[in-house]
């Protein structure tokens, strides 16, 4: 029986988080992993960032793994461009739980890390402009989760003023987004020891 084999992934704005569609229209419309990389069989992502969303995926052909890393002790870190100058007041609502739609009902996410970066952060131009600059200033924030509801990081900036333009997952758990350039691929021997991928994180310019 071979072994199992684990990546990780730096998604791309716009890419769905799966390797391809069974719809014929939608595999015309959309973008997927699988044309990123010659995955094994079997290989799936753990997690999952929406189309709009870029940065970390880790991908396995290990479901324990796949479990483990899911679990709520494993931190998410997200970097986030929200429209505005985001206050100390809306961070402090943003580390003790805002209230989200979540499957027609509300829900209070749990309390997290969330500050404001200094200046925003080193990252690959995104493919498509987020937006002319004269529609006003944009803030960055880091908000680190340990939940993973439908567009959480998304609505929680909303919730309190301050929508999203740009989401980047920078870390999960001791896995940071380092230096891989957007669309590659880097294939590592473990996910789960700290050392496994002997990455850094992405830091502020």
């Amino acid at each position: 029986m071979s072994e199992h084999r684990h990546f990780l992934l730096h998604k791309p704005f716009g890419y769905l988080s799966q390797f391809r569609s069974e719809d014929a229209r939608e595999a015309r419309r959309k973008k997927f992993l699988g044309e990123l990389h010659d995955f094994p069989a079997g290989t799936m992502a753990i997690g999952r960032l929406d189309e709009h969303s870029e940065g970390l995926l880790l991908l396995t052909t290990d479901g324990r793994v796949s479990e483990r890393i899911r679990r709520k002790d494993v931190e998410k870190e997200y970097y986030a461009q929200v429209d505005g100058l985001i206050t100390d007041e809306a961070v402090a609502r943003l580390q003790t739980g805002v209230d989200i739609g979540v499957d027609g009902g509300i829900y209070q996410t749990l309390p997290c890390a969330a500050c404001r970066l200094p200046a925003p952060p080193t990252l690959p131009p995104r493919t498509r402009k987020i937006r002319d600059d004269r529609h006003g200033p944009t803030s960055w924030v880091s908000i680190t989760v340990t939940e993973g509801k439908n567009r959480q990081v998304r609505k929680m900036t909303a919730a309190v003023g301050f929508p999203t333009l740009r989401l980047v997952r920078v870390r999960i758990g001791e896995i940071g987004l380092a230096a891989l350039a957007a669309g590659e691929v880097r294939e590592v021997p473990a996910l789960l020891a700290p050392d496994a991928a002997a990455v850094a994180l992405v830091e502020p310019a």
